[in-house]
């Protein structure tokens, strides 16, 4: 096979531009994630690098300590007047905004996370990981799943550097004692890091990068994610203040999809989401307050756990409730009684199918007694093909009152669409309980849904704040889709 080109797009970190390319190769497993700097030539890479050998030999880096934040922003203002100094000299007559964009590069390399920069930058990748310095940095692409990049680090003593300087600005620390770290990032990026021999191949950093932009239903509409009609059975759900939980393996993206399914909420309750780290991305117009857990600081002192933010949230006058992930007793028992006493609750949980889950949450460690189940509604089950990296919902499954799940929607393989399985035993009788309507008023309401999500998929609405509006609009019945 001839080398094929998947995709190709630039994006631009101050003033830099970074031509990226995404191609197959008969010799690779995978696709090749290939970034070049497109407006630095190389000869003047080859100056920069002079300048920058020259900037290291002036500046003594190990005699510089990083303490105090307000010290750290003097020490950049000294580098950036050294660059500049530098880049005079090489570079006489330079103007202003060349300059600027020469000495942002420099800086990136030694005082950033260099090439790891350009890699942030870009909003199609999920994840970047580097496994040691003796082999490329890999990426996680929306489209295209695991890349290998022709990026690469110099040593491991630079990966410890990276993971040590990202620790530093969250005040927490890696060393050969503590040699595990996990934080996010102000910009809600989620950093991992290990150092050898606790990963016995070298030091390791891990990246979950925050989505700034979000999935969207008509995202997973269009990637086959979801059909139109389950999208509808679960916003049915959702409108009708039923609890939904999502269920899935790691990676088959149940925090997108309890993203996704947040765009079917009402403006006019009052949103509590509580996570270990903000994912979430909801619509500005939502009465939603976000809340995240915290570790304890190196004292031991000052940690805020889920089951502490649960307890406090349910003294808040929450109308919905969102939990990031359920994993322990404590919090499925306090979201248990928050279900039996009214309010709407929708999280994650870890397991392959509706079945497992309700194995899972009924035996140790969480040993929940099976009929606590029947308070919700749906279990929505995501999977991820790890062959093909194709992300789809699996089944949609009630909740009987003995705690049993009735199949109603279950993913079939071969035509990749998913197929209903069983006639409903509790959804639609809960929804006419609580609405009044017939079952052929729900056929018909589902039906409406569908309309409105085909719509929406036809004009590619696809920003999440346009779909808060619509949501809205569709809520006072003031919906037009003219």
């Amino acid at each position: 096979m001839a080398t094929k080109q998947l995709a190709s797009y630039s994006i631009k970190i101050n003033d830099i531009v970074v031509s990226i390319r995404i191609i197959e190769e008969a010799a690779e497993p995978v696709p090749l994630y290939l970034s070049s700097v497109a407006n630095i030539s190389e000869m003047t890479k080859v100056i920069l690098e002079k300048i920058r050998q020259e900037f290291i030999s002036s500046v003594n880096l190990g005699r510089i300590h990083f303490d105090e934040n307000s010290e750290i922003i003097k020490i950049r203002d000294m580098f950036r007047l050294e660059v500049k100094r530098l880049l005079d000299k090489y570079f006489p007559g330079i103007d202003e905004k060349t300059s600027s964009m020469l000495m942002n590069y420099i800086i990136s390399q030694d005082l950033g996370l260099g090439d790891i920069e350009i890699l942030l930058k870009d909003d199609s990748l999920e994840e970047i990981v580097v496994n040691a310095a003796t082999e490329p940095v890999w990426v996680y692409h929306r489209i295209h799943g695991w890349c290998k990049t022709n990026l690469r680090m110099t040593s491991e003593k630079q990966i410890r550097h990276y993971a040590t300087m990202i620790g530093r600005d969250v005040n927490k620390e890696i060393t050969l004692l503590a040699p595990l770290m996990d934080a996010h990032l102000s910009t809600g990026d989620r950093i991992n890091a290990t150092l050898y021999p606790i990963s016995t191949r070298g030091n390791t950093i891990t990246i979950r990068k925050f989505a700034k932009d979000p999935w969207t239903i008509t995202d997973f509409i269009k990637r086959k994610t979801i059909s139109y009609q389950t999208a509808a059975v679960i916003w049915l759900a959702i409108e009708n203040e039923l609890s939904v939980i999502i269920v899935g393996g790691t990676g088959s993206g149940k925090t997108s999809m309890l993203n996704v399914i947040a765009n079917f909420f009402p403006p006019n309750q009052r949103i509590l989401s509580i996570e270990d780290t903000r994912e979430l991305v909801l619509p500005t117009n939502l009465h939603w307050v976000p809340m995240e857990t915290r570790m304890p600081n190196p004292e031991g002192k000052g940690e805020v756990t889920m089951l502490n933010l649960l307890v406090n949230a349910l003294r808040m006058r929450p109308d919905r409730i969102i939990v990031g992930e359920i994993r322990r007793r404590e919090e499925a028992e306090i979201l248990m009684e928050a279900m039996h006493t009214g309010h709407s609750v929708y999280g994650t949980f870890h397991a392959n199918t509706a079945e497992e889950a309700v194995v899972r949450m009924t035996n140790p460690p969480i040993n929940l007694a099976k009929p606590l189940l029947g308070a919700i509604s749906l279990f929505l089950v995501q999977n991820r093909n790890r062959r093909t990296g194709f992300r789809r919902t699996f089944q949609i499954a009630e909740l009987l009152p003995n705690g049993d799940p009735n199949i109603l929607y279950q993913h079939d393989a071969r035509s990749d669409d998913i197929l209903p399985v069983n006639a409903s035993k509790t959804f639609r009788e809960s929804i006419s309980l609580y609405t009044g309507m017939t079952d052929a008023d729900i056929s018909e309401n589902l039906a409406k849904k569908v309309k409105i999500l085909e719509w929406l998929v036809s004009k590619n609405i696809r920003d999440v704040n346009k779909i808060g509006q619509i949501m809205a609009d569709y809520y006072r019945n003031r919906l037009n889709l003219a």
